[in-house]
């Protein structure tokens, strides 16, 4: 009997510890990425006002690392042990398949930086908190998927956190409108780009490399038009630290941590899913918050915390409410096909 339940218990340990690893991955690279894109929307250091244009030069960086990391595998199959499939940006049936993420993607990633540039590290968490509440609106425009009352409950609860945030930080300093309207943008985009790639993986195989590569390959062009309208090419281009060697290191660093939060973020898709991915995304952003007070040595409100807290106890309820349905549908479904 042990030798029979072997392996099955074997493979279910290795699942939760590979599900455990790439969580606690996205955890450490996302909080990183953070605070090194602060730095290089407005440090103190950089200061360079083009924040469309560093977002642009990560996707430059991360196409470079996958196109990279493609022709050293295929060239030295010994020296890079790792099988990179081989990748047809260009090809039309790609193009057609992938481009409707990739303009997610790249809405989603310039939004959540302009956010990160308007607001404090602190505050970027709630100011991006209505992920969860999109989810429940486009499941319901395009799956015609109806929501509970636990979960409307839920949602409305969230909703009152970002509510009271929002009025909470409006009482500081550190208060943008511009950088709040970007994070629910943002929260909107995420959500449409956690659909899509669920959509979009079988095309590619569940390659989550080969999908990195596509999305940031199609982003360094739709970019351009952007940071033309944007007028950041006259700002780059009169940048006092253009030429300095510590400039273009610092962007470099940027782009690997934007090649890793790509990376990272579509695998917590994968190997979760797209709930679980914006769950787990609202609990490491709590845990970014208390890291950024600390770090910035900001002293919030009793109420400030609190909203933070009603946020995160309405993403986690509905994560749990969404679960007990699905499970019971499951059981359904399985105590009819007995009858």
């Amino acid at each position: 009997m042990y030798t029979l339940l072997e392996g099955p218990k074997e493979s279910l340990v290795k699942k939760y510890v590979r599900i455990f690893f790439v969580v606690a991955a996205y955890w450490i690279i996302s909080i990183t990425t953070v605070f090194v894109n602060k730095e290089l929307f407005n440090g103190q250091h950089v200061k360079l006002n083009a924040t469309l244009f560093v977002t642009w030069f990560q996707c430059v960086v991360t196409t470079c690392i996958c196109m990279t990391g493609t022709f050293l595998s295929r060239r030295f199959p010994k020296l890079v042990p790792l099988n990179f499939p081989e990748a047809y940006p260009l090809r039309k049936e790609t193009i057609k398949n992938v481009i409707p993420l990739s303009i997610m993607f790249t809405m989603m990633i310039s939004t959540n930086n302009l956010c990160l540039r308007y607001v404090s590290v602190a505050f970027y968490y709630v100011g991006r908190s209505l992920t969860t509440i999109f989810n429940v609106i486009l499941s319901y425009i395009f799956l015609k998927e109806k929501q509970s009352f636990k979960s409307i409950i839920c949602c409305a609860v969230i909703i009152s956190g970002f509510y009271l945030g929002v009025d909470q930080e409006s009482l500081t300093d550190t208060f943008s409108l511009i950088g709040t309207i970007f994070g629910i943008i943002g929260s909107f985009a995420l959500s449409m780009y956690s659909i899509y790639t669920k959509k979009t993986l079988p095309f590619v195989n569940g390659e989550v490399w080969l999908l990195s590569y596509y999305n940031n390959f199609y982003s360094v062009i739709l970019f351009l038009p952007l940071i033309v309208i944007s007028g950041e090419v006259h700002e780059v281009l009169n940048y006092e630290h253009i030429g300095k060697l510590w400039f273009w290191m610092t962007m470099i660093i940027g782009g690997i941590c934007g090649f890793l939060i790509g990376y990272v973020t579509t695998l917590q898709i994968k190997v979760t899913s797209p709930l679980t991915h914006n769950i787990s995304g609202t609990a490491k952003a709590c845990a970014q918050t208390i890291l950024a007070t600390s770090w910035f040595n900001e002293i919030k409100s009793f109420l400030w915390w609190f909203s933070n807290m009603v946020v995160l106890v309405g993403s986690f309820a509905y994560a749990r409410v969404k679960q007990v349905e699905m499970a019971q549908r499951h059981r359904d479904a399985h105590n009819s096909q007995k009858l």
